[in-house]
């Protein structure tokens, strides 16, 4: 009889154990695909969009300035901000392209 108990004992155990793993393989996931999948989706785009300037495109820089891309070198753009004036930033600082 005290060998069933124990043995009940260990088993449930076991199984408050699975359950508890089960529990934190789903908050594991939540947490990937609500916060680290976006993140990394936003980052490939950013860099997408990086790589694929051109000149002319319409663009907005992090700090809020719309400018036209005058020039586009490795790490910098040169921006055409109004009548001639221009604006030498890294790449990193422009937010996105206007449709224009």
């Amino acid at each position: 009889m005290k060998l069933s108990l124990l043995a009940q004992a260990a088993s449930d155990g076991s199984q408050t154990m699975i359950y508890q793993v089960v529990m934190w393989v789903g908050i594991i996931g939540v947490f990937y695909f609500f916060m680290i999948r976006p993140q990394q989706k936003k980052q490939k785009e950013q860099k997408e969009l990086l790589t694929n300037l051109k000149k002319g495109d319409q663009v907005v820089t992090i700090g809020g300035v719309h400018a036209k891309i005058y020039t586009v070198e490795d790490a910098t753009v040169t921006l055409e901000l109004d009548k001639g004036v221009k604006l030498t930033v890294d790449k990193s600082a422009i937010a996105r392209t206007i449709a224009g």
